[in-house]
Order: structure tokens, then C-alpha cells, then sequence
């Protein structure tokens, strides 16, 4: 799929373009399913609840994104793409752009910023994005 905006983010370097590979996308979406099922895990602690749900959503909207035939970086590019890659709407991709927010300051700071209901929707998010790309047609 071509889109302009594709285009643009071309254009500036903030995408490549990049046929489909579909043991990438297999092994991203296999890998998000194994992070989100841990992510649900109470006995582990609340931080890695959140690492691990939130590399869940990346590694599905990277899988998305890379099925449209584009490659990104950019974490949070990936995520701003979803409503041209699966369609989403601002419900889902402002948590993963406040999660990003959140994680990059604990990565960089130190402080990470989480609680049971920031998990609770970003799990919920990751949730969203894998019924997305499960109906996505197979990459030859």
C-alpha cells in the first residue's frame, strides 16, 4: 500500500522502503504473542508488566508496518503509522504514544512512571493490535 504520507516519510528518511519478509512479520507477531501473554502475568512486577506489553505493541505495529512494505527505526513513528496501517484510531495510539513518553523517560532517566492502569490499557492497546494484524492477509 502507497500512501503519501508513506511517501513523505520516505522522502524525509524516516521510513525505507522494504518488501515484506514473512518470517519477519511471523516472527515479530510470534513474539509479541509470547511478550503479551507475560505481560499478564501479576507475580511479575509491575515494570516489567510494562516492558513487556509495550514491546508486545511495537513488535505488532512493526509487523504491520512492515507488511504495508515499509521500515522504520523510529519507535514512535511505527506507532503513529497505525491508523494507515491498521486502521486505528487515537483511543489506541495516544496510550502506545504516552507509554513511548513514559518509557523513554525511564530508559533515559531512570524513572518509569507506571501503574496497574496505564498496564491495564496499554495491555488492552496490544490487545487491539494483535486482532488487527491477525486479520491481515498472509505475506507470501
Amino acid at each position: 500500500m502507497t500512501s503519501p504520507n508513506f511517501e513523505n516519510l520516505v522522502t524525509t528518511g524516516q521510513l525505507k522502503r522494504e518488501p515484506g519478509d514473512r518470517r519477519e512479520f511471523d516472527g515479530l507477531v510470534r513474539s509479541a504473542r509470547a511478550r503479551l501473554a507475560d505481560a499478564r502475568k501479576h507475580p511479575l512486577s509491575i515494570e516489567s508488566r510494562f516492558d513487556l506489553a509495550y514491546n508486545s505493541a511495537h513488535a505488532l505495529a512493526l509487523a504491520a508496518l512492515r507488511w504495508h512494505g515499509y521500515r522504520s527505526d523510529n519507535r514512535y513513528i511505527v506507532f503513529q503509522l497505525l491508523p494507515l496501517t491498521l486502521g486505528l484510531g487515537p483511543e489506541v495510539w495516544r496510550v502506545l504514544a504516552l507509554c513511548h513518553q513514559r518509557r523513554n523517560r525511564g530508559e533515559y532517566e531512570g524513572f518509569l512512571e507506571v501503574d496497574e492502569q496505564l498496564v491495564s490499557d496499554l495491555v488492552k492497546a496490544a490487545v487491539v493490535l494483535e486482532g488487527k494484524v491477525a486479520e491481515m492477509s498472509p505475506l507470501p
